[in-house]
């Protein structure tokens, strides 16, 4: 099983609300040292084969990760101070930092590189098939490591800036499930047990004699809430310094308010991921034709303006604005039209219409949205049969069973095209019915053998096969608001819909 960090974010989200006080007990304003974070997503643990998405800042506070990836989206030394792919892109050599050490003192090497890189893509976690194509790792000494490949993929270090690159201590590996609880890095913090309540609040306090930069905070507090409306009480009063607010009338309740700063992110797009396009549960799927029809037949305009109150922009594409692969024009190329839509279905053969089911998991299809599909859908003669799904059974029914043809999701853009390409096109992920075609096959092996701005052109031929062919129904790309209590700056990170845990410093 193959799953997303955008999904398993959403899924793991549980009711406990948070405390949102200081760990020193100082108040979270100007002046303290403590920085609070408020977050809706709740780590599964603190294991980095547990890594995944919106949860990265609870892992790079104590773990640091071979590559950092800048908040444009350039990537600088970290664990590693130099690397260098071959010309074929199959092999990846990095350089190592001499005299890097875990918490416990256990210096950190090429053996220890090694060992987590190989655990991490047997732990079975969320982000393991992001090192699939890792076919060997190969210490050279002490601080030089070669990874070899089984194809090119581009993205790797994109990946050794994520959850793969993240670095515990292997001395743990066989103490069972300890780094669920306690984390042994090489991070800038370290946990304060006494401070931390599981599943509540997390805190982290400055770690002595940390290799790196010194951060702006002594000690970092990340606490979990179940809705946004407390978090955006929180910032208001103080109690809360910086959080992510995602839901169009939460952002719209805390602009212009006295004592809050705002800084705007367009992130994730949200659409309908159409998994099943050979037909195998959905029949009427397979003729591009019915899938071109439903993109047709929505009105995004209307959906982004109702709905998100306009924060966002539409889009017809899954590749996002910072990629190579992204055409300006292919944002609008479906327009809202319900007579072509009728007249796709007929030429397809259906023109009495089809009852297309999808799931529906509350937490991503708000109750807005269902109808608003439904409606279009139904004017075109498609019926849309939603069919709750818990966040219990929703990986087994969605990924394993099979049971649905597609799902409303929303989807991080990331900057590094073959990053899309890994999670949406190759077979795995949100391609877990392995559908491709013969457009596919003659590009992507073009694709993959060099850097994305020298396959430039066949990255946007891919893109517009993908939009054309209508592998995907996207509806909009969507506005994200970082808040804080006007104490702190905070800079948007390239690949995260939350800032990384360097991306903080004092407004002043």
């Amino acid at each position: 099983m193959k799953r997303s960090p955008a999904l398993i974010a959403l899924l793991t989200a549980a009711t406990v609300l948070a405390g949102c006080s200081g760990a020193d007990g100082q108040a979270p304003g100007e002046g303290s040292r403590t920085l609070t974070i408020a977050t809706m997503t709740l780590p599964q643990s603190l294991d980095p084969n547990d890594a995944n998405g919106s949860a990265m800042p609870f892992f790079q506070a104590v773990y640091d990760t071979l590559v950092k990836r800048e908040p444009d989206g350039r990537y600088s030394p970290m664990l590693a101070s130099e690397w260098k792919y071959s010309d074929d892109q199959t092999e990846l050599a990095l350089t190592l930092r001499p005299d890097v050490k875990f918490d416990d003192g256990t210096p950190f090497n090429a053996q220890a590189v090694k060992a987590n890189m190989e655990r991490f893509r047997k732990g079975g976690g969320a982000q393991a098939k992001t090192l699939n194509d890792v076919k060997a790792i190969e210490v050279v000494d002490d601080t030089h490591v070669t990874l070899r490949l089984s194809q090119p993929n581009s993205a790797m270090l994109y990946y050794l800036s994520d959850a793969a690159g993240l670095m515990a201590n292997p001395a743990d590996f066989t103490k069972g499930e300890a780094l669920k609880t306690k984390p042994n890095g090489t991070g800038p913090y370290e946990l304060d047990p006494s401070q931390t309540v599981i599943g509540t609040k997390w805190v982290f306090n400055r770690a002595a004699g940390y290799w790196g930069g010194k951060l702006p905070y002594d000690t970092v507090a990340i606490s979990y809430f179940d809705n946004e409306t407390a978090i955006v009480n929180g910032v208001k009063t103080g109690q809360v310094n910086a959080a992510l607010i995602q839901e169009a009338d939460q952002q719209i309740s805390v602009e212009g308010h006295p004592n809050v700063k705002t800084t705007k992110q367009d992130f994730d797009f949200q659409g309908i991921l159409l998994f099943d396009r050979a037909g195998a549960v959905t029949p009427e799927l397979r003729d591009p034709r019915v899938r071109q029809a439903l993109n047709h037949a929505i009105d995004r305009q209307t959906m982004l303006a109702k709905i998100r109150q306009g924060r966002g922009t539409v889009t017809s594409q899954v590749f996002g604005p910072t990629t190579a692969a992204y055409k300006p024009e292919l944002d609008t190329y479906y327009t809202y039209d319900q007579n072509k839509a009728r007249e796709l279905l007929k030429e397809a053969g259906h023109a009495d219409g089809f009852t297309l089911k999808l799931p529906r998991i509350p937490a991503i299809v708000s109750e807005a949205l269902a109808a608003s599909l439904q409606t279009d859908l139904a004017a075109v003669g498609v019926k849309l049969v939603w069919d709750d799904v818990d966040q219990g059974s929703a990986i087994q029914r969605i990924f394993r069973d099979r049971a649905f043809s597609g799902m409303v999701m929303n989807m991080g853009q990331a900057s590094t095209d073959w990053v899309v390409v890994g999670e949406l096109v190759l077979p795995g992920a949100f391609n877990m019915f392995g559908y491709t075609d013969a457009t596919v096959k003659d590009l992507l092996p073009k694709i993959q053998s060099k850097p994305a701005a020298e396959a430039k052109a066949d990255l946007q031929a891919l893109n517009e096969h993908l939009v054309k062919d209508a592998w995907f129904l996207p509806f909009y790309r969507m506005t994200y608001l970082h808040v804080s209590d006007g104490s702190v700056s905070i800079t948007p990170q390239d690949g995260m819909a939350v800032p990384s845990i360097y991306n903080y410093a004092p407004a002043a």
